[in-house]
């Protein structure tokens, strides 16, 4: 059977895939990019591992920036106990490399090569490692299959499995129990997910619940924003400030015309508004919406503030530092494709509202219902709630308390994470992390 999956997948999958890449090409911007970023990527490879010096050397992969902030505090936690140590990270998705390239605790950051036999044989060849951690899911089955073979020990951290997942269907059940037992061990984020790997077939030895490390990554990015000023405290002087985060039109639909109502009655109200993706024509749309009764500034304009509505943030990677002058929050994308990241405003311990297509993150099911956030529907319910929070303290407060301790609830698994890789690796790890074979 495990012969039948290695050319099935060899054979037909891949053969599928490079056709499917070359119909999509011209079409989709992403993949240009994700194709073009990876010409010649063995030639700078091979340069790159020359400048590495460490003697032991972990592999992080992860699918794209979401699921690397993820690994930030695993990452963290080995460079701080292993001096020794080179941390190579790869990524899939062009946003996550371009986004990640100026990340200082690794050595090395790359594309993952595409899942052939030959890149993951010449990818492990150049960069050695002494043990892999893919984050969350993004498991590549030859890349895997070649650490297998190598007897290199892998790793899924924060690993997560719905039992609506298509992984449960037939064909793919199969695959996945048979790719997923070739791991060393597999770190999942809660009792559920763990249980949802059994059903899937999992060899039980191979499962641990750890929790997730998300957490901490959001809690130690809370402590940095509470140190950086990007507003000034004069401009927010007797503001009642409602952060919205990572919008798309859909979004903008539902909160531009529920904040603008509660702007006509309440002129203390100001809107920081974060789009999704700040382009030119994003921001162009955003602005010509805003224009009916609201007054607008760019973020990068703030000096020529003059007492205006909304602040347009025309700038990537300040969001989560600007939760934290929010008295109110939206998180955006859950009238879209599904809800970003709830747990960015949560450690603040403020208040959020969301849409209806929420049901990817189990923190935005959790938080509803601790009554930590509210769902809104439509731009009257926006409405309603909003300026219940604004104007109710007591209900603010105790939505936002309700909310900074579910984050606070959850804090540790980084340390659980190490202390497991330390005892699955080996005494000497102490030392230096060492390369013990896989069992066969």
């Amino acid at each position: 059977m495990q012969h039948f999956w290695f050319l099935l997948y060899n054979y037909l999958a891949i053969p599928a895939f490079w056709i499917l890449l070359r119909l999509l090409y011209p079409f989709k911007s992403k993949i240009r990019r994700g194709v073009r970023g990876r010409r010649k990527l063995f030639e700078r490879l091979e340069r790159q591992v020359q400048t590495l010096k460490a003697s032991r050397r972990i592999w992080f992969h992860s699918s794209s920036m979401g699921e690397f902030e993820q690994a930030k505090p695993i990452i963290a936690a080995l460079k701080k106990q292993y001096a020794d140590l080179d941390i190579i990270v790869s990524f899939f998705s062009p946003s996550g490399y371009d986004h990640s390239r100026g990340y200082k605790s690794a050595s090395l950051i790359t594309y993952l090569p595409f899942d052939t036999r030959a890149n993951a044989r010449r990818f492990l060849d150049l960069i050695k490692p002494d043990g892999a951690i893919m984050v969350r899911y993004d498991v590549w089955p030859n890349h895997l299959w070649e650490l297998r073979k190598r007897g290199i020990p892998a790793f899924i951290a924060n690993a997560t499995l719905s039992r609506k997942s298509s992984r449960h269907s037939l064909l793919l059940r199969n695959f996945h129990r048979y790719l997923y037992n070739e791991l060393t061990a597999i770190l999942t984020v809660s009792e559920s997910d763990r249980k949802a790997f059994l059903e899937l077939g999992m060899d039980p030895g191979k499962l641990h619940t750890i929790g997730e490390t998300r957490y901490d990554q959001v809690w130690q990015r809370s402590l940095d924003a509470r140190t950086k000023h990007l507003i000034p405290d004069a401009l927010l002087q007797g503001k009642w400030v409602f952060v919205v985060g990572s919008s798309w039109d859909e979004d903008d639909e539902v909160l531009i015309p529920a904040f603008r109502r509660l702007a006509e009655e309440e002129s203390r109200a100001l809107m920081i508004l974060v789009p999704h993706e700040p382009t030119v024509e994003t921001l162009e749309r955003v602005e010509s919406k805003l224009n009916h009764r609201l007054r607008s500034i760019r973020f990068s304009e703030l000096n020529d503030y003059t007492n205006e509505n909304v602040i347009v943030v025309d700038s990537i990677g300040s969001l989560t530092t600007l939760y934290r002058y929010a008295h109110v929050t939206y998180v955006g994308g859950s009238f879209r494709q599904g809800i970003h990241n709830v747990l960015e405003p949560a450690v603040y311990g403020v208040p959020i509202l969301y849409g209806p297509k929420h049901h990817n993150s189990q923190e935005a099911l959790e938080l509803l219902r601790r009554g930590g956030s509210v769902e809104v529907l439509n731009p009257e319910d926006c409405y309603v709630h909003l300026s219940r929070f604004f104007h109710d303290e007591k209900a603010r407060t105790t939505a936002g308390n309700i909310a900074g301790a579910l984050v606070q609830e959850n804090l540790g698994a980084t340390g659980r994470f190490m202390t497991f890789l330390a005892n699955s690796l080996g005494n000497g790890a102490k030392n230096g992390i060492h390369n013990p074979p896989m069992h066969p």
